[in-house]
């Protein structure tokens, strides 16, 4: 097994001859001509590869993905720089292969330029063999700022002894520091960046015996922050996630505001409320076509091979129908009213904190409002889907589901006040009844949208074939809709299991 690689931040200049210095007389040292090298570094907004340890650079006309060591796990050839890169937009091969998992539909984007000159030294032993690698690595950000020197440290296979002697010169002779970070995330910290990408998790530090006023403007305050993040890219348009984490985040409050609304002041909660739902609804045509369009594919899949271009017309006209939602919502989203809605709901939360505002159950300690709102949406859940039958109209399976993300919002909120083993096991029943509750619905939404669209597809090129092609998609449609149906009582039981239940009203008493 090869010794591990490592960074240091070097305080000062380093140059060859100071660590050959270091290193004599055990080893010798080879220095190789300086180079100079000009790289962008980019990620999506909500970092989906520095997560797994991953970096995407483009440079030299390439674009380069490396793994947690550095070693190369694709490469394309890329002339320029892109402003924006999807998945898609790569041709078919290694590089869009690795990257789809991670990235999905989210767009790739330049987070800093940095010119960095780099020297190579090889480690010498008394054999004249390599046996360690050195890069003195000295980065310049876009503009002119400068960074940290780092030392890489790069062992070679089979010399693992030889290394760690190596390391132990270095330490001991030279001002080293162990990096805590790669250069990527010092240079997007040093330009204003946030390394790691922005996250749209709603989690924020909460004790039992927090009021219930200032744990709701605690989580809201950092809800506002996420739909303040994603709003610039929600207009720009620049994928999808944007939005949708937008509206999660605005249907998280909505739902905070009404699971602890005696914590907020009346008057002023019920324009928030007014407020938020306008938010919601005029963003809402925007997100389900986008939506049908990420599903198209897997839509058209349950069709013949032979029939799946017949369906084109169809794409075409969601696109169109996209492009005129978005235009509908960004008129709405640059309103005076939307910027008023996110500052006045600011600046009540603010008061919230400080203790100046709140409602009849704002002193009220967090875990006691908490586990009574747990409680009994549990309860009305298992109540609601025990009256589910097979002729139960579609509309309760409907209004079962935004119960349960009532439910799946007050245990995301507040994990951190109960046992991880009670919350992990309850979340996790939840969530794979609220899969086959979503598919149940979308799949009736999916297909009354295509049926509704036959007189328009009526009028384009290749009607006859794609009026079939979409008869074919509505039946699929509903058989899908059939198949989760069938598998809601299998997904119930687990969630209302006796001995979940019990655990239930004992964790939540």
């Amino acid at each position: 097994m090869s010794a591990p690689s490592e960074s240091y931040e070097v305080t000062g200049p380093l140059d060859p001859a100071a660590v050959a210095e270091a290193l004599a007389p055990a080893f010798g040292l080879h220095a190789e001509a300086p180079v100079r090298h000009a790289r962008t570094y980019l990620d999506t907004f909500d970092g989906r590869l520095h997560g797994p340890g991953l970096t995407l650079v483009h440079e030299g006309g390439e674009l380069v993905l490396a793994d947690t060591a550095q070693q190369t796990v694709a490469r394309e050839r890329w002339p320029r720089v892109p402003k924006l890169l999807l998945v898609t937009d790569l041709p078919a091969g290694p590089l869009a292969d690795a990257l789809a998992g991670p990235v999905e539909m989210r767009a790739l984007q330049p987070l800093v330029r940095l010119s960095s000159r780099e020297q190579l030294l090889r480690v010498l032993d008394g054999e004249e063999k390599t046996v360690v690698r050195l890069r003195i690595e000295t980065p310049v950000l876009e503009g002119g700022a400068r960074l940290p020197t780092h030392l890489h440290v790069v062992p070679v296979r089979g010399y693992e002894k030889q290394a760690a002697k190596v390391l132990r010169r270095l330490e001991a002779a030279l001002d080293l520091t162990p990096a805590a970070g790669s250069i990527a995330d010092d240079a997007v910290r040093a330009a204003g960046g946030t390394p790691g990408g922005v996250s749209s998790s709603p989690k924020v530090p909460l004790a039992a015996d927090d009021t219930a006023a200032v744990a709701a403007a605690r989580v809201s305050s950092r809800l506002l922050e996420v739909i303040e993040a994603n709003l610039p890219g929600t207009l720009a348009d620049l994928d999808t996630e944007y939005l949708h984490d937008f509206r999660v985040a605005v249907r998280r409050t909505r739902s905070l505001q009404r699971e602890l609304r005696g914590a907020f002041p009346g008057d002023a909660l019920r324009e928030a409320r007014a407020r938020f739902k306008r938010l919601q609804a005029v963003t809402g045509d925007t997100r389900d076509l986008d939506v049908y369009l990420l599903d198209f594919e897997d839509f058209a899949a349950h069709l013949p091979e032979a029939r799946r271009p017949d369906l084109e017309p169809l794409r075409r006209l969601l696109r169109r129908r996209r492009a005129a939602a978005l235009r509908r919502m960004r008129r709405e989203l640059r309103t005076e009213e939307t910027a008023a809605t996110l500052a006045d709901w600011r600046t009540l939360l603010a008061a919230m904190t400080a203790g100046e505002a709140g409602g009849p159950d704002a002193d009220v300690p967090l875990l006691t409002i908490a586990s009574a709102r747990i409680r009994t949406v549990h309860r009305q859940m298992v109540k609601a889907g025990s009256a589910i039958g097979d002729d139960t109209p579609a509309e309760a399976l409907h209004d079962l589901r935004k119960k349960g993300k009532e439910l799946r919002y007050l245990l995301e909120f507040f994990a951190p006040l109960y046992p991880a083993v009670v919350i992990k096991p309850l979340v996790s029943s939840l969530k794979a009844l609220q899969d086959t509750l979503g598919r149940f619905q979308d799949r009736e939404v999916q297909a009354e949208l295509v049926a509704s669209l036959a007189a328009d597809v009526h009028k384009m090129d290749d009607a006859t074939s794609a009026l079939m092609a979409m008869g074919l998609l509505v039946e699929g449609l509903h058989e899908q809709q059939r198949a989760a149906r069938d598998e809601f009582a299998t997904r119930f039981a687990a969630f209302a299991a006796p001995g979940q239940g019990a655990i239930v009203k004992e964790t939540f008493a």
